[in-house]
């Protein structure tokens, strides 16, 4: 929801008068931020944006935003927005949640908000560990995780956010990270943009219990041997000098390559908007975990029809087929008892 006759905003407008309590140097931070930053060029107001979050650090993000919010119950912060955003589809409606806030607890409320196509953007901060209650291992711990509650090493294989995401027809699958801004800020708005559930894995360090987890792809030094750009409608190419790319096998798996060695021509050219996720889903399986070349930017965007909205012509509907309803009515329809 874009309103252009409305003054225009600055980053003061959407920050709170609240102190920002999370550990020193933590990723949050710097998501808080660009989120603060975006705001303002996105045409949207304060006062018509709600920020829902479930628990963990990452949902202490609605006290740090002066909009409309709600500090939810673990794993809720999905079904609560889907709520919000049925009753209310003026808003602009954002969830805030984490890997174990949302893969764990919040797994079923998270797949059904982006099956049913609910209008609500959702940024899910994965740093692999729980870190509000000190460091236990996550949906998206690796396996072998060493943690306070995982002494010998996890044993359960993790959730891949985006597969996840892809599995449950999500309409927009995104991924980005805490230390590129521009990328950051970039992806969400293309996923504000979107009118239908939009989901947002971002790599997020938490640098107290699982410090430098994504630093062999996202650090400066690293960024372009192993960040692999997904740019709709080119060819999927990265390294420092564009050197290594991407194909789908003969067994129709997408596989990196040396350009040298097969041509431009042979490399994979990214389609986001395909209706079948399976393109989409062959590149979030490309990479084993963060630690080898892993694609970012939007994996998916397709049109489909948007819930609220069906919800609203069903009730119009209703009431043009039986006439007015009458709240009396539909309260003694039925089997009514005396007591």
């Amino acid at each position: 929801m874009t309103d252009t006759a409305s003054p225009a905003t600055t980053r003061k407008d959407w920050a709170s008068d609240q102190e920002v309590r999370w550990c020193p140097g933590c990723g949050d931070y710097s998501i808080l931020t660009a989120v603060q930053l975006l705001m303002p060029d996105l045409g949207v107001r304060p006062e018509q944006t709600v920020f829902v979050s479930g628990i963990g650090c990452s949902s202490r993000f609605p006290y740090y935003m002066n909009t409309y919010g709600m500090h939810s119950i673990h794993g809720r912060a999905p079904a609560i927005a889907t709520g919000l955003a049925v009753a209310r589809p003026d808003l602009d409606v954002w969830v805030v949640t984490g890997d174990g806030d949302g893969l764990s607890i919040g797994g079923n409320h998270l797949i059904h908000a982006l099956r049913r196509n609910v209008d609500i953007t959702i940024l899910l901060f994965n740093n692999q560990i729980y870190g509000l209650t000190k460091g236990q291992f996550s949906p998206t711990s690796e396996v072998g995780k060493v943690t306070k509650s995982t002494p010998f090493g996890s044993l359960d294989h993790p959730f891949n956010p985006l597969s996840l995401a892809l599995g449950a027809e999500a309409s927009f699958v995104a991924r980005t990270h805490d230390l590129d801004r521009q990328h950051l800020q970039e992806t969400l708005r293309r996923a504000h943009e979107h009118r239908g559930a939009a989901f947002v894995e971002i790599y997020q360090n938490c640098n107290v219990f699982n410090d430098g987890a994504f630093d062999t792809i996202t650090s400066k030094q690293n960024r372009g041997a192993n960040l692999i750009p997904l740019v709709h409608g080119q060819p999927i190419r990265f390294g420092d000098e564009g050197e290594r790319g991407v194909v789908m096998d003969d067994q129709g798996r997408a596989a990196i390559v040396d350009v040298a060695d097969v041509g431009e021509g042979a490399l994979l050219v990214h389609d986001e908007e395909r209706p079948d996720p399976s393109l989409a889903f062959a590149l979030s399986r490309l990479a084993p975990g963060p630690t080898a070349p892993t694609p970012v930017g939007v994996f998916r965007a397709v049109e489909r029809a948007e819930y609220a909205e069906q919800v609203s012509a069903q009730l119009a509907a209703a009431q043009t087929d039986a006439g007015p309803g009458e709240l009396s009515q539909l309260l003694t329809s039925g089997g009514t008892w005396e007591v």
